[in-house]
């Protein structure tokens, strides 16, 4: 999220001391995804001191249905690059989209979104990502015409 290993780590120990500080004390709080979004919280005032990447509007298409074997021929890493460089809420809401770990309740929970806002997002973040596969994968031409 940061795109800064030493920063990462840094908001990383900053987040477990305070972690393990809270339990030693019994303060743990009941909600479940608090330790995920007082890390998200750490990192987001990490970065707002850093450059920030100017606006810049992408293309975006349509969902083909080419787009799954497509993705299959992409390494994740790539899909880990492609999804630090949006902008946060977009970044975080993709990044735990894509992870397949949370329902959409929970990634509402985490990101304090609303539920049009996060819809929003992730179908915006869809048809970039369908116009960067577009640039990064071509449509092979169809010989058999």
């Amino acid at each position: 999220m940061l795109g800064d290993a030493r920063k990462a780590q840094d908001v990383f120990h900053a987040t477990l001391r305070e972690a393990a500080a809270r339990a030693a004390q019994g303060e743990l709080p009941d909600e479940r995804f608090w330790l995920f979004r007082d890390a998200r919280w750490r990192c987001l005032e990490a970065s707002e001191t850093d450059l920030q990447a100017e606006p810049v509007g992408l293309d975006e298409h349509d969902i083909g249905p080419e787009a799954p074997s497509k993705i299959e021929q992409l390494d994740p890493t790539q899909l880990a690059i492609w999804i630090s460089c949006a902008r946060d809420p977009q970044r975080t809401a993709l990044a735990l989209f894509y992870l397949d770990e949370f329902d959409y309740r929970e990634i509402l929970n985490l990101t304090e979104l609303k539920l049009g806002e996060l819809s929003r997002l992730l179908e915006q973040g869809r048809r970039q990502f369908q116009a960067w596969l577009y640039a990064m994968l071509p449509q092979k031409p169809n010989l058999n015409v």
